[in-house]
């Protein structure tokens, strides 16, 4: 048995602090957009079946109990006490927080303190220029602002994230746009833009990416579904030997491009996570995928996790049962000794991330 007995959750969000009914925590689950099919839910898809197999027991049921009667325990528990029990019982031990997204989500404090683990923020880029803007009257004041507050959130996150390139199916252009182009770009963007109007102009986005780059800190990109080598690679080229990781995110179904870029630039990483909560019963076969082409100090271990605890909890669980599996069957046919085995996941799980990050041994 391969144990990982420590947890990073290198990308994650916080978890909904409301009851939910059926509907809202079964859309949760669904990674696309629209309804179910006629007559399913997305509980009938492997995400769904991971969480009816994994999560029950932390609960107090049987796996693979009906969905209604989960649902039952779960509010006869309450949000609170359910949400505790759940992330406690993933295992996880620190949780990196994107906080960019909206709704009503706990934040690493609160993220902390209910899975009895540490935390620590991940600045979302565009986020951080859409609060510039709304409080930035002239076109020079919000640049200015923006460049002290990328500033100023480095000194208190452990990276900043972006999804600049899962906006489109455009490769990113490598190099940082000139300062006319950057003004321009922004003067258009405020001028027609409302109070809480999202940033998507090209121009700023990759303004705001070689600002990030500029601070040192890992920068995590959101790949979406297009091609990560496409969209980053040109990227990835311009940024090497300036100091600053990229860590790709959400490969999958590219994950072995993404796996690909983190084995070709010393400086980029794959994530795991998302790609295995998605392949539920099938994760094994997508990890060995990526370990076929990725050196194993390249890979990071993350659940993806937003909203729903249960979606740390099955993160969690598929990547220990997917590694064990994976790498129990090399060390029985003799590929690898036990103690390198371990120690590899042991990367994996934890010890990458806290390198990346710059984390201490928690």
């Amino acid at each position: 048995m391969i144990e990982t007995p420590s947890l990073v959750d290198q990308h994650c969000h916080g978890v909904l602090r409301t009851e939910l009914g059926l509907g809202t925590f079964e859309a949760h689950l669904g990674r696309g957009e629209g309804p179910p099919a006629p007559g399913t839910t997305f509980f009938d898809t492997q995400t769904g079946f991971a969480v009816r197999r994994w999560c029950p027991p932390l609960l107090g049921l049987e796996p693979h109990c009906p969905p209604a009667r989960y649902l039952a325990r779960r509010r006869e528990l309450g949000v609170l006490e359910a949400g505790r029990r759940l992330l406690r019982g993933s295992g996880i031990t620190t949780y990196l927080v994107d906080t960019g997204l909206p709704g009503d989500l706990t934040g690493p404090g609160e993220l902390a303190t209910t899975g009895a683990a540490d935390a620590h923020e991940i600045v979302r880029l565009e986020l951080l220029a859409e609060q510039v803007a709304d409080t930035s009257g002239t076109v020079d004041s919000f640049l200015a602002n923006l460049a002290e507050s990328v500033h100023g959130a480095a000194a208190g996150a452990v990276a900043f994230t972006s999804v600049a390139g899962a906006r489109g199916d455009r490769p990113l252009p490598p190099e940082p746009p000139g300062p006319g182009e950057v003004r321009g770009a922004a003067g258009r963007w405020l001028a027609g833009r409302q109070v809480g109007g999202e940033l998507a102009d090209p121009v700023l986005l990759r303004h705001l990416l070689w600002i990030a780059v500029a601070s040192g800190l890992p920068l995590q990109l959101h790949t979406g579904a297009a091609d990560p080598q496409r969209s980053f690679g040109a990227f990835a080229r311009a940024t090497a030997g300036l100091g600053t990781d990229l860590v790709l995110l959400h490969g999958y179904p590219h994950h072995r491009a993404a796996a690909h870029l983190a084995g070709v630039f010393p400086h980029v990483y794959a994530d795991l996570g998302p790609a295995l909560v998605r392949t539920g019963a099938r994760a094994a076969a997508v990890l060995a995928e990526i370990l076929e082409l990725a050196p194993f100090g390249k890979l990071l271990f993350s659940s993806g996790a937003h909203g729903l605890p249960e979606l740390h909890v099955v993160g969690a669980t598929l990547f220990r049962e997917a590694l064990s599996r994976v790498l129990g069957t090399w060390v029985a046919d003799g590929a690898w000794s036990l103690a390198d085995a371990q120690r590899v996941a042991a990367m994996i799980a934890a010890d990458n991330a806290r390198r990346v990050y710059g984390l201490t041994d928690e």
